[in-house]
């Protein structure tokens, strides 16, 4: 897919084609076909982000809660959406030791009660080792910082999906060298 092909295509074309770039939330696309045409993938991303920005609390939140846990239930029973399986599985998250999984799990227990939405974390680029670290550093954060930090990797985890659609180089300035897998 191109961008100019979305920027061409009917509304209903534009929400199928990019309704998944943010989780479960087609919402984000129907916002932003109006504002077509779009002179960069860019210039797209930044609209959409806009458009999660300007969302009431509500639509923010269930935006949030309808992301995955990483490793979590959805992943063991194979519900995931095909981006985040393949998102988690660069990251090494299907290849945990037990003792990763059960830090990884108790991590997420212990983040969805503090503050009432899953761990997010834009995967791509990162380790297994460097997602645990993050989860412990971010458990101690203030809510209202980890609500603000959830929509921050949402939008990562959009840019890369847009990359990944419309099929930009691996060498794109807006990807972060892959850190190299743990064993």
């Amino acid at each position: 897919m191109r961008l100019d092909e979305l920027n061409q295509a009917s509304v209903d074309e534009f929400v199928e084609q990019l309704g998944g770039i943010f989780e479960h939330s087609p919402w984000v696309a129907e916002r932003v076909a109006a504002q077509r045409p779009f002179a960069s993938v860019d210039a797209l991303h930044a609209v959409m982000c806009a458009a999660v920005a300007s969302a009431d609390e509500n639509l923010q939140m269930a935006l949030i809660c309808a992301h995955p846990q990483l490793a979590g239930k959805a992943a063991i029973r194979g519900e995931l959406t095909a981006s985040s399986t393949n998102e988690q599985h660069g990251a090494g998250l299907d290849h945990c030791s037990p003792e990763e999984f059960a830090e990884i799990s108790r991590l997420n227990a212990d983040y969805d009660a503090r503050f009432g939405f899953p761990f997010i974390l834009a995967v791509t680029g990162h380790t297994r080792s460097s997602i645990l670290a993050d989860m412990r550093v971010r458990i101690s954060h203030r809510r209202d910082r980890e609500v603000a930090e959830a929509l921050a990797q949402i939008g990562r985890i959009a840019r890369f999906r847009l990359d990944a659609l419309l099929s930009l180089s691996a060498s794109s300035q807006h990807r972060q060298p892959a850190k190299n897998r743990d064993p």
